[in-house]
């Protein structure tokens, strides 16, 4: 059975170029990075710490706890390293576990290899000491071990998350091509958006970025969204302690932050899925949604904040010409219309980004999926600028 309390060493996995933002979280609830790395933290954590991960990181993938690492020359020594690994003080013999690898090794030509490998060590290990076997699969849907290998040093992990924390639980309906969540939170947190001046999401979709601008205002974490965890499957968790723990998480929220958020789209479908989103994640109330050609818009006057545009990026055939006119439209409405905001748009065409018509000063770097992207930052002066 695990010690919950027992110090080791946690990394915690995010997309590539988001890695920033994620340190700037995990320094705001206290923990102290031991190694930043470009796809995520290494810090040392207990398990009851990464409960707390789990529950409030809003840009992470995965929280994972070490339970091992050794040396691991070839393929051919995986299955008897693996075995000798004590799976039971970790997992019941009636649970259920998957395995996943990332492998760096000229033994392997497939990770899967591996993850066969791993699985058989652990039900011939349960068999010999309990006559029987957990069940396993491929779904995250109770225990999760990570393995790691690159040439001769190997590592397991215990995955405490289970699905990705990508996803926040609130977005019932996703609407036309939507950003992941974690990704949203994580533009947000590059524009410097201090949650007191309005935040302002034209051509807003199913909402998303709006959204996660509420939760950020109101200091709701994923965690009041997710019920189910990787951590919940492992010897030694007390359910009355994770309660415990959501409790406190409801009791950091604020529920009358007196931000000002707009949210606009030309699509009533999309402004009632975006509605819909919010009422789920309890913040519809903090949202002026409006339908409207972007350009229509009701921009606050004061305080000056940040308005950010997700449009499409021009993808499918044809699309371009259209999407070009759409872009210069941005572009003036920014610079007639939001004179002292910050302007942002985040996209994965530069080319059509050119149209915009304005010089960005800040580019910053994103993938979206396996799309390349740019948030642009716009200065928009007011009067003529020194």
């Amino acid at each position: 059975m695990l010690d919950f309390n027992q110090k080791g060493k946690v990394f915690i996995t995010c997309k590539d170029r988001s890695v920033m933002y994620l340190e700037q979280e995990v320094r705001e609830l206290g923990f102290v990075p031991k190694e930043v790395t470009r796809t995520g933290i290494e810090l040392i954590a207990s398990m009851e710490d990464c409960m707390d991960l789990n529950l409030h990181l809003r840009t992470a993938s995965h929280v994972l706890y070490e339970i091992k690492s050794f040396y691991l020359r070839g393929a051919e020594d995986i299955y008897r390293r693996f075995k000798a690994i004590p799976w039971e003080d970790y997992l019941d013999v009636d649970g259920y576990f998957s395995v996943n690898s990332v492998v760096e090794n000229e033994s392997v030509t497939t990770p899967l290899i591996v993850n066969v490998k791993v699985k058989d060590a652990i039900v011939d290990r349960f068999r010999e000491l309990k006559g029987r076997r957990p069940d396993s699969g491929s779904d995250f849907i109770g225990m999760v071990f990570q393995v790691f290998w690159k040439e001769t040093q190997a590592s397991v992990y215990i995955n405490t998350s289970g699905e990705t924390l990508a996803k926040h639980g609130y977005r019932k309906i996703p609407g036309k091509a939507p950003m992941m969540e974690a990704l949203a939170a994580a533009t947000i947190y590059a524009t410097e958006w201090n949650t007191r001046v309005p935040f302002i999401n034209p051509m807003c979709g199913s909402g998303t970025l709006a959204i996660e601008a509420a939760l950020m205002a109101s200091k709701r974490y994923p965690g009041l969204y997710r019920t189910e965890y990787a951590f919940q499957h492992i010897l030694g968790y007390d359910p009355q302690a994770f309660l415990a723990k959501k409790k406190k998480l409801e009791s950091k929220v604020i529920h009358d932050p007196g931000v000002v958020i707009v949210a606009s789209d030309i699509s009533l479908q999309a402004i009632s899925f975006a509605q819909e989103n919010a009422a789920f994640a309890g913040v519809e109330h903090m949202i002026d949604f409006q339908v409207c050609d972007f350009a229509e818009t009701e921009i606050p006057e004061r305080p000056r904040g940040v308005i950010m545009f997700n449009p499409e990026y021009g993808e499918r055939l044809g699309e371009n010409d259209e999407l070009e006119v759409t872009y210069k439209r941005m572009g003036d409405f920014m610079k007639q219309k939001c004179a002292g905001y910050r302007g942002y748009i985040f996209t994965g065409n530069l080319e059509l980004a050119k149209k915009v018509g304005l010089k960005a000063s800040r580019r910053i770097e994103f993938w979206n999926g396996t799309i390349d992207c740019r948030l642009l930052k716009y200065e928009m002066y007011e009067g003529k600028r020194e």
